[in-house]
């Protein structure tokens, strides 16, 4: 036996090891943004199921296809932990990568058999959604990656932000769905809706945490250039503001999404309260409490929505 192989550790440190690096992948890619992702794709489902029927839609299919878009919004994110480790130190993130708990380099090459994995599983989709996949990775790298970095200003962070939601009910309702119709209020009103809310609210209500580390890694944010008291206001006028707007839309288009708006909207007061507020001043933790009413917000309005249709009949196709 050659003193390499000699000197390799036992087969069950190494596959404790990786399972160990695989959680911390999964760690920095935060599971509440997956989760939340999944949720997305979901309410995209069922809100095609609602609006035109079973479709050609099998449950497979749906499974599947919120399988490869996982994978690929977890390569994304993976990604942008590695290439925000100088602002993540900055702000003090426990995350692993900036904690020095996971390597850059081995979360890399995780990011690109996830994102390969995603593409593999892309190509026995069928078009459109197929070539969605490449296309979300493809924004996640131009939102953290060179020589785009669109992360460094609000503008950009705001805009994949809108993309990446709605691209995710998109896919979700064509999985479930045998194509697009003329009439789609129903899904068109929601995700304009939700997607607003995750661009501009949760855009700015980041931006809040993070501005020291933005600063300190050349970003010119909203919260770098024109200071915090600027997003503190932004985000609650963009909170109500969405949620007005979408109590609206539901009123006139779509009265069967009142009660979501109305959860949006209950959570845009919650969130103006706590961004406005002395007491989201002071600590990063303090000053994380706008992000975490505007999480909230979307958690319970997706679970609604998602629990309310599925409690209603629908039958999937076998």
């Amino acid at each position: 036996m050659s003193s390499s192989v000699a000197s390799l550790p036992p087969l069950g440190a190494r596959v404790k090891h990786g399972v160990n690096m695989l959680r911390m992948c999964v760690v920095e890619t935060r599971p509440s943004v997956l989760m939340l992702f999944a949720l997305r794709f979901a309410a995209g489902a069922v809100l095609g199921a609602q609006a035109l029927g079973a479709g050609d839609g099998s449950l497979l299919l749906v499974a599947g296809t919120a399988l490869v878009w996982v994978f690929a919004i977890f390569a994304v994110y993976l990604f942008n932990g590695v290439e925000d480790l100088r602002e993540d130190r900055a702000n003090g993130s426990a995350r692993p990568i900036a904690k020095g708990e996971l390597a850059p380099g081995a979360a890399l090459g995780v990011t690109c058999v996830a994102a390969l994995a995603a593409i593999a599983g892309a190509m026995h989709l069928p078009a459109p959604i197929g070539w969605m996949v490449p296309i979300l990775l493809l924004l996640g790298y131009m939102y953290s990656g060179p020589p785009f970095r669109l992360k460094r200003r609000s503008a950009g962070t705001m805009t994949i932000g809108v993309a990446a939601s709605l691209m995710t009910y998109a896919a979700g309702f064509l999985a479930r769905t045998d194509g697009w119709v003329a009439q789609v209020e129903l899904l068109v009103v929601f995700t304009v809706a939700v997607s607003l809310w995750t661009g501009l609210v949760g855009g700015l209500t980041k931006d809040l945490s993070d501005i020291e580390g933005d600063a300190a890694a050349g970003r010119r944010t909203l919260g770098v250039t024109r200071g915090e008291g600027t997003v503190r206001l932004l985000a609650a006028m963009a909170a109500l503001g969405t949620a007005c707007a979408f109590a609206a839309a539901a009123l006139i288009w779509r009265p069967s999404l009142v009660a979501a708006a109305v959860i949006m909207l209950a959570g845009a007061v919650a969130l103006a309260v706590v961004t406005l507020g002395p007491l989201s001043h002071g600590s990063r933790s303090r000053r994380r409490r706008p992000y975490r009413a505007y999480m909230t917000t979307q958690y319970v309005v997706h679970l609604f929505l998602v629990g309310s249709m599925v409690i209603s009949p629908v039958a999937w196709p076998t």
